[in-house]
């Protein structure tokens, strides 16, 4: 996640001193045009300075695209279950204790009737309006019912929360992970 993080900002620095040097004040200097009998040679490196010049500002402009599209990207954030910030560790919390419950009200009955317990890892990804935008298994439980069953409890349970302002400043898309465990007292606990 702190790899992801850092590799985010060297990429927007990139990105940042290309469009710098692309605003720049470049000079050209005027080249005096040779009489009509002038050797072909200096017409071949005309062609190829026009070529040049055609090809750099293709460049700069597939440049400001790519940093635009990248500015409107979505921003994300990767919390887990040790999250020390407040604005996140609130927000998570909260989370947890609903998908708990739901959880709880919804546990599998043919996990219950099979008496199949186990753990899995889930990420999932929550828009700032709090809809759902995917559920991802990390570590399956090894078990096809549990993992489908804790897909199934977070779509029972969204939409979740709308991101307070403290962290709709800065984040877009807020991707959680936890280690959900689906306990012999057929309980779910969302760690």
């Amino acid at each position: 996640m702190k790899a992801a993080e850092a590799r985010r900002q060297l990429l927007e620095a990139e990105a940042q001193e290309l469009m710098t040097r692309m605003k720049s004040k470049a000079q050209v200097t005027n080249v005096e045009i040779a009489p009509q009998g002038a050797n072909t040679a200096t017409d071949a490196e005309a062609k190829d300075l026009v070529q040049k010049s055609l090809e750099i500002a293709r460049l700069e402009a597939q440049i400001r695209r790519d940093y635009q599209a990248y500015q409107e990207r979505p921003k994300r954030k990767f919390v887990g279950a040790r999250t020390q910030e407040y604005r996140f560790a609130h927000y998570v919390d909260t989370w947890r204790l609903k998908i708990e419950r739901i959880g709880n009200l919804n546990y599998p009955a043919e996990a219950k009737a099979q008496k199949i317990y186990g753990k899995l890892q889930l990420t999932v990804a929550i828009k700032a309006n709090g809809e759902v935008e995917t559920v991802e298994i990390n570590r399956t439980s090894g078990h096809r019912v549990l993992d489908q069953a804790a897909i199934r409890i977070v779509r029972l349970a969204s939409p979740f929360e709308p991101f307070p302002a403290s962290i709709r400043s800065d984040t877009d898309i807020l991707h959680i992970t936890r280690t959900w465990t689906f306990t012999r007292g057929d309980q779910v606990i969302a760690e």
